[in-house]
């Protein structure tokens, strides 16, 4: 049975909306292998296949959101947001989720023409002009 870790979204969370990958590779120091990167996905796409892949075998899975930045300017930006934003959190909340991924048979995980569909959705949110 393998582990799932993903991030805990307060719900309306800009980031669900975002690309996410998965991460997945050997649960601990019993293999010695690269890990597998896949994606992007839309967020439920991503935990769905995630499970689905790591349910019945000694896998992690890390599920986690992409920032399609477009620049220096932009990483730059958006790194000193989040370093502003963590001086100011006076009261850390755990905001990672890990979850055996074998508990009780997995969710169905999406078929290979609902990802495809999802990829329209992303690419069409990627190369759309921001409504800020």
């Amino acid at each position: 049975m393998g582990t799932l870790v993903t991030l805990r979204l307060p719900p309306g969370s800009p980031l669900a909306g975002q690309p996410w990958v998965i991460t997945i590779g050997s649960l601990g120091d019993r293999e010695d292998w690269d890990p597998v990167v896949c994606g992007p996905y839309e967020r439920d796409h991503a935990v769905a296949l995630a499970r689905a892949v790591v349910a019945d075998d000694d896998l992690m899975a890390v599920v986690e959101p992409m920032l399609p930045l477009a620049g220096v300017d932009a990483i730059r930006q958006e790194i000193e947001s989040i370093r502003a934003r963590s001086e100011d959190d006076t009261d850390p909340v755990d905001d990672l989720l890990a979850e055996p991924a074998g508990a009780g048979p997995p969710p169905a995980a999406p078929e290979p023409a609902e990802v495809l569909a999802g990829w329209r959705r992303i690419a069409e949110r990627l190369t759309s002009p921001r409504r800020d």
